[in-house]
């Protein structure tokens, strides 16, 4: 089994390098202050560093639980499961569903697919167009599968966003069939215009809804949740006892007395929509200036720009930028060995840099490019 590409390439890279690759939220916005006044009350209490229980703090679970109740889609503790981030959610899932067959999109996110490759699970890639999955190729795989993982809120890589109709139309399919959905949403809340409703709202019993503050708070903390039936997360719980014991208890206090103030995080989310909503455009503004010929759709919300250059392998166009500090994904690692021809696509993170930095490396792979 190979490295993640984006997890290998990190290591190579240092502090004069500009970074389009990873998923990097922007540390500006990281709330440190509230965190650290919430980190200080909660280490007054020595419990906070003691064992806790393998399916979360129930404080904690409450507030996720009313997340979902706010969107509303009706959700209690019981029905979260608080994990290592959602990376873990997906293994945990994937351990207990070892060698079954997935429908997945096509591209996809690479960390899901190496968690799946891992526990033996046979991966249908389909086709994912702009505005969701390929409906009729998505039911034919599934009426075989009937087993799913799709990230419908600006997808990682591609940045695409399901339309209201194929979500319903997804959710009728995984209800006919008696199915099992993956939804994996780390992004939905970094909408520029609209929240758009969940998948799993619409088949609770069926459906696995996945979440993470990495994107939205810090990634460090790694705390991500499964949210499900309770009889579809009664029989993984025995998987996270013998994975971890329990996801690190300290982040779980410290997050718990910062959801004390709610207020607090929707004005962090309102601002974090903000940001990203000019990084974006900034990002746009000079793709179009500086490579006009990158083909991409602008993206609703999230991290990423993803596209095609005419006849440009962005494998070994990745190779060169590294030699000159700047590093982006070649798409090409997004997809499966068996749909894995695609050789010009690129995915940007748009997040991380600054508007001067966004310049100078978009400028430096023009520059590569015509000298390529």
């Amino acid at each position: 089994m190979k490295r993640s590409f984006i997890r290998e390439i990190l290591e190579h890279t240092t502090n004069e390098t500009i970074s389009f690759a990873g998923g990097l939220p922007d540390e500006k916005l990281f709330p440190n202050i509230q965190l650290e006044q919430s980190a200080k009350r909660v280490l007054l209490n020595a419990n906070s560093l003691q064992y806790t229980t393998s399916t979360g703090l129930n404080e904690l679970k409450d507030k996720i639980a009313q997340f979902y109740c706010d969107d509303g889609f009706p959700t209690e503790a019981s029905n979260i499961l608080i994990t290592s981030g959602s990376q873990q959610a997906l293994d945990i899932i994937s351990r207990y569903n070892n060698g079954k067959c997935i429908t997945i999109e096509s591209p996809s996110y690479l960390g899901a697919m190496n968690v799946f490759e891992l526990n033996n699970m046979k991966q249908d890639a389909v086709l994912l167009t702009e505005n969701g999955i390929d409906i009729n190729k998505f039911e034919d795989s599934f009426s075989r599968s009937k087993f799913s993982y799709l990230i419908p809120d600006f997808q990682n890589p591609t940045g695409y966003t399901y339309s209201i109709e194929k979500r319903d139309s997804i959710a009728k399919i995984v209800g006919f069939h008696d199915g099992i959905l993956i939804e994996d949403s780390p992004y939905g809340e970094l909408y520029f215009e609209q929240k758009f409703k969940s998948i799993s709202s619409l088949i609770p019993n069926n459906s696995f809804s996945l979440g993470s503050f990495s994107k939205t708070l810090a990634p460090s903390l790694r705390i991500g949740w499964i949210r499900a039936d309770e009889k579809l997360l009664e029989p993984l719980i025995a998987y996270k006892e013998a994975m971890d014991l329990h996801t690190n208890g300290l982040s779980q206090y410290i997050l718990n007395d910062y959801f004390e103030d709610k207020k607090q995080y929707n004005i962090h989310l309102k601002l974090l929509r903000k940001i990203y909503a000019k990084k974006m455009q900034i990002f746009k503004s000079y793709l179009d200036e500086i490579l006009p010929e990158f083909n991409y759709i602008k993206p609703k919300g999230g991290m990423f720009i993803y596209g095609s250059f005419p006849n440009i392998n962005s494998s070994e166009l990745v190779q060169k930028c590294l030699e000159n500090n700047v590093i982006f994904v070649p798409g090409i690692e997004f997809y499966t060995e068996q749909n894995n021809k695609i050789e010009n696509e690129i995915r940007f993170n748009f997040t991380h840099c600054s508007a001067k930095d966004i310049y100078k490396g978009l400028t430096l792979i023009s520059r590569i490019i015509k000298e390529m």
